[in-house]
C-alpha cells in the first residue's frame, strides 16, 4: 500500500518530519510518501496563502494518481483543498483537522485543541463544526508561535505548546488535539509532560487512511465527490485543465 501524505506548503524540512511521524505509525507493508509541492507558500498561516497553497497541493495528489498512490494525507490543519482532493484521487484522502478531532473524540468526554497563531483559531473552529465536534471542544488556544519556528529547537516553541496544552487539561478537557502537522514530531513529549492524551492529526489521518484502504472505501461518486468536468484553464492554470479522456489530469503539466 503507497500512501503519499502531502505537506501543503514548500518547507521541505517540515515536510521530512511529518514524513518520519506519519512511517512510525504505518504497517509494515505500507510505504509512506512525504511531499511537498513545488509551488506555494513556505508556511500556511492566513486564508489567502491556504489558497494559494491548493494548487500545489492538487500537483502533488494528480502526480500520485499517475503513480498508483492508494490514498493521501493532507497534512495541515486547515485542510486546505479537502474536497478538491477528495475530488480528483480516486483513494481515500483524510485531513488531519478531520482525524484528530475523530481520535480525540475517543479519548474522553471532550478534548481541546492547541494551534499556533490566533488568526487561525477561527478556522480550527470552523472545522470542529463542519465535522460535527464543536460540542465536544472545550476550547481552542494559540500559542502565538509561527509555524516555521516549530522546526527551530532553539526558538522555545515547544515550551510554549506544552504549556497550553497543560491548560487546556486543566481546563476540563481530557484530550489535546494538536492543530498544526509541524508539531508532529513532538507529539510524544508533550503528552509526557502534560501526563494526559495528545492526538497529532498527521499520526492520526495516516493510519486512517491506511485503515480506508484496507477496508476496501473511498470518497462516494455519485454526487458532489465525482470528478470535476472538464473545462478550458487559462494563464498560470493552464496546467490544471482536464481532459474527458483522463480521470487525472489536474496539473499534470505544472
Amino acid at each position: 500500500m503507497r500512501i503519499r501524505v502531502v505537506n501543503p506548503n514548500t518547507t521541505s524540512s517540515m515536510t521530512a518530519a511529518i514524513g518520519t511521524a506519519a512511517a512510525a505509525v504505518a504497517g509494515p507493508d505500507t510505504i509512506v510518501e512525504a511531499v511537498n509541492p513545488t509551488m506555494g507558500p513556505a508556511s500556511i498561516e492566513s486564508h489567502y496563502e491556504e489558497a494559494l497553497a491548493v494548487p500545489g497541493l492538487l500537483e502533488q495528489i494528480v502526480i500520485g494518481e499517475q503513480e498508483g498512490v492508494d490514498a493521501y494525507v493532507v497534512a495541515c490543519f486547515g485542510d486546505p483543498g479537502l474536497d478538491a482532493a477528495r475530488e480528483a484521487a480516486s483513494g481515500p484522502v483524510v485531513g488531519i483537522a478531520e482525524a484528530g478531532f475523530h481520535a480525540a473524540a475517543l479519548l474522553g468526554r471532550r478534548f481541546g485543541v492547541v494551534t499556533t497563531l490566533g488568526r487561525t483559531v477561527g478556522r480550527a473552529h470552523e472545522l470542529a463544526e463542519r465535522y460535527g465536534f464543536a460540542s465536544l471542544v472545550t476550547e481552542i488556544r494559540a500559542c502565538e508561535v509561527p509555524v516555521l519556528e516549530l522546526d527551530d529547537p532553539a526558538s522555545g516553541a515547544r515550551a510554549l505548546v506544552i504549556e497550553e496544552c497543560r491548560a487546556v487539561i486543566e481546563g476540563g478537557a481530557d484530550a489535546v488535539v494538536l492543530g498544526c502537522a509541524g508539531m508532529a514530531d513532538f507529539c510524544a513529549e508533550v503528552s509526557r509532560a502534560i501526563g494526559a492524551p495528545v492526538v497529532d492529526g498527521v499520526a492520526a489521518a495516516t493510519v486512517l487512511a491506511e485503515s480506508l484502504v484496507r477496508l476496501g472505501l473511498t470518497t462516494g461518486r455519485s454526487g458532489e465527490y465525482a470528478a470535476p468536468p472538464a473545462k478550458p484553464m487559462s494563464g498560470l492554470l493552464a496546467g490544471f485543465e482536464r481532459h474527458p479522456s483522463a480521470d487525472a489530469t489536474v496539473g499534470a503539466d505544472a
